[in-house]
């Protein structure tokens, strides 16, 4: 079973080597790995040039933002299954992949996911919060939660047949993707029981960032795909997020 890792990165200088170290350091052998850049005007090229042939495909070009980026990066994708790392995260250890691909292979399921932690911007090693992706349903997007992306793999047919990220969200095409395979089109899924990313704390999705577009964006894609609910219920995830400041599992 191929699997198609896509990082997408602009300006990533700072983070973009451990990102690409955590790719390329699994122990799965049949990896495609792919970066779309969007014309960084920072080292960044330099760096992901550096690893020449082990990257399989590098794209450095202007694109409409984050998710039309990631689109490009599926467009390229040849692998069965496809996972999205996000240039300032980190698989948590060498075994992640082939983890996920025995995951697939024992449950044939659509979609696996599993545990994502927040960690320190300069310390890869100490935990902010924990997000989870046990326990989910589909009912979660009526409060705004979703399984953490960065941990979220795909079958490749998935997006083939039910179309890739909704570049009309700014912040939450994931969220949206989510919707639709789940809600709209049922598609299976199976949850890993461990952490597999860390992800820096910051981005566009940080708390006290961009909340209410965030907070909007999700009602819209709600409403959009026919799931009751409002913006005060999907505030109130924020209420679950406090226990995942205080549950911080070893890493």
């Amino acid at each position: 079973m191929k699997v198609s890792l896509i990082t997408v990165c602009l300006n990533s200088e700072k983070y973009i080597q451990t990102c690409i170290d955590s790719v390329l350091s699994q122990d799965y052998p049949h990896i495609e790995y792919i970066i779309i850049d969007g014309k960084s005007t920072d080292q960044t090229v330099d760096i992901v040039k550096s690893y020449d042939e082990r990257i399989n495909h590098f794209v450095s070009e202007s694109d409409k933002g984050l998710y039309d980026a990631m689109n490009k990066g599926i467009d390229l994708a040849t692998g069965d299954i496809i996972g999205i790392l996000n240039a300032d995260d980190v698989y948590a250890h060498n075994q992640v992949i082939s983890r996920m691909v025995a995951t697939f292979e024992r449950e044939d399921s659509d979609v696996a996911f599993a545990d994502l932690v927040y960690v320190k911007e300069d310390d890869l090693g100490e935990v902010v919060r924990y997000f989870p992706g046990k326990g989910f349903h589909p009912g979660w997007f009526a409060k705004g939660l979703m399984p953490p992306h960065p941990t979220f793999f795909v079958r490749k047919k998935l997006y083939d047949q039910y179309g890739k990220f909704n570049t009309w969200y700014k912040i939450c095409a994931d969220f949206d993707l989510m919707v639709r395979l789940f809600h709209t089109y049922q598609a299976s899924y199976t949850y890993l029981p461990e952490v597999i990313v860390k992800m820096r704390v910051g981005g566009n999705s940080a708390w006290g960032k961009n909340t209410l577009t965030i907070n909007r964006e999700m009602l819209h894609s709600c409403k959009s795909h026919g799931i009751p609910t409002s913006l005060l219920r999907i505030y109130s995830k924020y209420l679950l997020k406090i226990f995942q400041l205080i549950k911080k599992p070893k890493t």
